[in-house]
């Protein structure tokens, strides 16, 4: 089913198929490239071409075409200052200046400052600079998920908090607060001490569950090597490649015991003796700079955000354990599910290459939790173990068990992109194509055509396809024989700049999706409106039908193809 349209690129079209048992049965996907196109050129921010071109669209649609063209100049440029950004946009410094703002405020953009050398007898000066955050601004289109995952976890009460900080991008409690009072001004008027109560109550729980945190310092400063003290030297000689924008997010990001601490109290209209309390969480021996404590606003309230992390987490806990449920079967799925419940709290990053240490009785009791593990016994369980990959001791005496999560992404990233080539070329380009990414060496033909039963004709046409197309790297070798010389082919599958690629191409189809999108409901605007008032009754509610149809088709398409994109780039 082509929904290719005006705005695709006469290199690409977009067709909606099957890309594999990860997902629903059918999303978008690019499936036709250049057949010489070059590959992707790198960014300073090393995005992808149509990453940018996708932030991009989504700033302009939020908060308009300055902002994004302050955005858009960020992304392509790199960190810059703000003199520079006036250089290269070409606008007002007003404007500039507010749409600095407007990204700073939907964590967007981060500010930082530097030192740099002064002129001729001229003391060091100290410049802001401004650095975008692409994976941020992308995260922005997956508001309708998180706003899903709190709504399951804590219902309609805290959603409306969320919901909050979701389109404001950074609040205090009392603005919070505010809000809150402005939704429900009946209720709020009559029980002011008890709605501050379970704003409170709701607030908290939220940030138990690390679905929102406090923001981080508006501008670090990244000293100098000479000012630093042994300690950073030393942090710095440890990471010798850590770029400045690396630097800058490492200082700026809170330690994670300030990064959850909450406020005692929320103030009240009138003003009492405990506003003025520090937060409950203190670092005690530790002496610490006032920035630490996150970013505020001309208050001095402080910051809080949605944290990205804590989802990105979530929806890619969710992604391992939907593909081990295919690969394997649902009590695998319940058991992996019961891991990461168990050591949510213990994980240190996103990209956890393996499952944190538990024992068997700790894995047994957080499966018996869920209503489909209440049916399951410890031997059921230690089957699972070993189908997810660990092996089980003799003796199980103070054992822990992890799971490889590397190898399941890796495994559920090689079969989108097999499913895009069976797809796209046939079944024997698929079996080729997937014999390729088992091999770490390079291959020549004629072992290709014997090892996946490809008649040689046929495999050497389908392998200068993929070459053409990028799926391959090829090299000629010369051999001399008693009566000729002759070349042989061989051939290796890239995995990376195959899957950078790949997830250059989903960003490509996430723009068409979302363009098609807004030009669809521009469309029918203008149709309702040239035909108010001459179309009713059955024939117009069944145009109406047919459109919110075809809206529903193409957003939830976008959802399913950014499920993959964050397979690709997030998991």
């Amino acid at each position: 089913m082509c929904v290719g349209f005006e705005h695709c690129y006469n290199s690409f079209c977009i067709f909606a198929y099957p890309i594999g048992p990860l997902y629903h049965p059918f999303t978008v996907l690019l499936l036709s490239f250049s057949p010489h196109s070059a590959p992707p050129t790198e960014t300073p921010a090393m995005v992808s071409p149509h990453g940018i071109k996708l932030a991009v669209h989504l700033i302009s649609t939020y908060f308009g075409d300055i902002v994004s063209k302050v955005c858009e100049c960020l992304l392509r440029k790199g960190t810059l200052t703000l003199q520079q950004v006036l250089r290269f946009t070409e606008l007002s410094k007003q404007n500039v200046t507010n749409a600095l703002l407007v990204l700073i405020q939907h964590n967007c953009v981060q500010a930082f400052t530097i030192e740099q050398p002064g002129g001729f007898e001229e003391e060091k000066k100290i410049v802001t600079n401004y650095m975008a955050l692409h994976d941020n601004i992308i995260h922005h289109m997956r508001f309708p998920k998180f706003l899903a995952i709190v709504s399951d976890e804590f219902g309609q009460e805290c959603t409306e908090i969320f919901e909050g900080l979701l389109q404001h991008g950074r609040l205090s409690v009392n603005q919070i607060m505010d809000r809150y009072k402005d939704k429900h001004k009946p209720l709020t008027s009559e029980e002011n001490s008890s709605v501050v109560d379970v704003v409170h109550e709701n607030f908290n729980r939220l940030v138990q569950a690390r679905f929102i945190e406090r923001c981080p310092a508006h501008v670090p400063h990244i000293k100098s090597e000479e000012d630093k003290d042994d300690a950073a030297k030393k942090k710095a000689k440890k990471n010798p490649s850590q770029t400045l924008e690396e630097q800058a997010l490492a200082l700026a990001t809170l330690m994670e015991s300030m990064r959850f601490a909450v406020e005692d109290t929320i103030t009240n209209d009138a003003p009492d003796d405990n506003s003025n309390k520090k937060p409950t969480t203190a670092v005690v021996g530790e002496k610490r700079k006032q920035p630490e404590t996150g970013a505020t606003n001309e208050n001095k309230e402080i910051l809080w955000r949605v944290n990205f992390e804590e989802f990105t987490r979530r929806l890619r806990h969710k992604c391992v354990v939907t593909h081990v449920t295919n690969r394997i079967d649902s009590v695998a799925g319940i058991v992996l599910r019961a891991i990461f419940d168990a050591s949510r709290r213990n994980e240190t990053t996103v990209k956890m290459e393996k499952t944190v240490p538990l024992s068997m009785e700790t894995i047994y009791e957080e499966a018996m939790k869920s209503e489909e593990g209440r049916s399951l016994n410890m031997d059921r369980v230690s089957q699972s173990l070993v189908q997810l990959g660990c092996e089980i001791p003799v003796v199980a005496i103070d054992e822990t068990y992890t799971i490889d999560l590397k190898k399941i992404i890796d495994e559920a990233q090689s079969q989108e992109v097999e499913s895009i080539v069976m797809k796209k070329y046939s079944r024997d380009a698929y079996r080729i194509f997937r014999f390729l990414s088992q091999c770490k060496s390079l291959c020549d033909t004629d072992k290709i055509s014997t090892s996946t039963f490809v008649d040689k004709k046929e495999a050497l046409k389908i392998l200068f396809q993929l070459w053409k197309d990028d799926f391959l790297h090829m090299e000629r070798h010369a051999t001399e024989a008693k009566t000729a010389k002759t070349e042989n082919l061989f051939w290796k599958l890239d995995k990376v700049s195959v899957w950078e690629q790949v997830l250059d191409d989903m960003y490509h189809a996430a723009l068409n999706l979302k363009l098609r999108l807004a030009y669809e409901i521009d469309l029918a605007n203008k149709g309702l409106r040239l035909l108010k008032g001459k179309i009713g009754g059955e024939e117009g509610e069944a145009k109406r039908m047919k459109m919110k149809s075809m809206w529903t088709v193409l957003d939830s398409s976008f959802l399913i193809l950014d499920d993959a994109i964050m397979l690709f780039h997030d998991f």
